[in-house]
């Protein structure tokens, strides 16, 4: 590849005819890669990623869009997933036909695309530091699974979703595969910095579960749990016409006993994953939730709030930013104990940071999300955008966000590479 070490270029674009989108796009990638500086003294050997994302109205050909991928850049391994949306620097597109493309130049050797053919870990020789996956939300223990990647990852830390095509959950992985898993696995040279945002604000207090069977929760602080939702929601089940309308619209926010659940101000946490509230039970007082609850687990009832989803995206946006700009402290070693305890607190930082610029960046947002719910078309992409500068960026909106060892609902995941 002609571009120097380091270089994240991109193109998007929308058309009925997914070979002319892909022209469109190629045709900026190209232009872009062609105005890189170049450096006579950087002998940096590189290996060229390719990240790309689809709306599913091309998913029935993507076979051949893969193949004209391979065929236009000789030697990009590439990943991706179709869509409902598909998101790009500063604009996104639902429900319509189109691509974004992103070419990643990255240290040789220091990623692999893995999938159920290629399990992750077979290509680095000292093991994945961090990944990008893509998953089938159709996977039977799907939350399961990601869990078990992510003690294969030294730090720790996943980012990425669930495919949420109408076509189905498959995936591209150096192929296209049904199914399961898939994505890329980072070594410790390739530095990122990963924030989750939230979209739901609480509307209730944190309360812990106390007593609980499979996905029904019984007790929350030792009282009846369908008491404690009427409570906190200020509904009566004998005032019907008030009482569904708020059910209706009412999620649940939990987090594992050892997780936070309230982070900044009355926002929820980023241990906080939002479940559905699927039914009450009233003749045991109980209420059932989107996922297996214990014991110990902390909750709390919510609603979506697009203000408050607004302000978090600016905030970790922010948090992004200041990371970037450094402390002046030393930074943290890359593939250290202190490294994956970082990960495993508000986001990712792994590798040494400094005052350094962004590369690119990868953002996965629900596709309950974006413009439709922040008010206005690209609305969600163009806050990250004002943010973040005009920096290379691809993403799409899935149906369950992935972040850490958790898949989330209703949440942002914004993950850079720095400069």
């Amino acid at each position: 590849m002609n571009a120097p070490a380091g270089a994240f270029v991109v193109g998007h674009a929308t058309h009925p005819d997914w070979r002319m989108a892909l022209a469109l796009a190629a045709a900026q990638i190209d232009a872009a890669r062609a105005e890189q500086p170049r450096d006579a003294n950087d002998q940096e050997a590189t290996d060229t990623l390719g990240l790309a994302y689809f709306s599913d109205q091309y998913a029935p050909h993507a076979p051949a869009l893969l193949e004209e991928l391979r065929q236009r850049w000789p030697g990009v391994a590439w990943a991706g997933c179709p869509a409902v949306g598909i998101a790009a620097t500063g604009v996104e597109y639902f429900d319509e036909p189109a691509l974004a493309l992103m070419l990643c130049d990255l240290p040789a050797g220091s990623f692999e695309v893995f999938s159920g053919a290629r399990p992750l870990g077979g290509k680095l020789g000292q093991g994945a530091h961090t990944a990008l996956v893509h998953a089938d939300p159709a996977t039977p223990d799907l939350a399961e699974l990601v869990d078990e990647l992510s003690q294969r990852v030294d730090t720790g830390y996943l980012f990425g979703g669930a495919v949420s095509a109408r076509t189905g959950g498959a995936q591209i992985a150096e192929g296209w595969w049904h199914g399961g898993l898939s994505g890329v696995g980072f070594g410790p040279k390739v530095s990122l910095v990963s924030r989750v945002t939230q979209g739901c604000q609480p509307v209730g207090p944190e309360r812990t579960v106390t007593a609980a069977e499979g996905n029904l929760v019984t007790e929350l602080d030792g009282l009846p749990a369908m008491t404690c939702l009427l409570l906190d929601l200020g509904i009566d089940l004998q005032d019907p016409r008030k009482a569904l309308p708020v059910l209706r619209a009412t999620l649940v926010g939990l987090t594992d006993a050892d997780g936070a659940l309230l982070g900044h101000g009355a926002q929820f946490g980023p241990d906080v994953r939002v479940r559905h509230l699927v039914g009450l039970d009233p003749g045991r007082h109980a209420v059932a939730v989107g996922e297996r609850v214990v014991p110990g687990m902390r909750l709390a009832f919510c609603q979506r709030n697009t203000e408050a989803a607004r302000r978090d995206l600016v905030r970790i946006c922010s948090e992004i930013r200041e990371e970037l700009e450094g402390d002046g402290h030393e930074d943290v070693p890359a593939g250290t104990a202190a490294a994956a305890a970082a990960a495993a607190g508000a986001g990712a930082g792994t590798g040494g940071l400094g005052q350094r610029g962004i590369r690119g960046a990868v953002y996965i947002s629900c596709s309950g999300r974006g413009g439709p719910h922040f008010g206005a078309p690209s609305a969600e992409l163009k806050i990250v955008q004002r943010a973040l500068g005009d920096v290379p960026l691809v993403g799409f909106f899935a149906a369950g966000e992935i972040a850490r060892r958790h898949l989330y609902g209703y949440t942002g995941v914004l993950t850079v590479f720095p400069g």
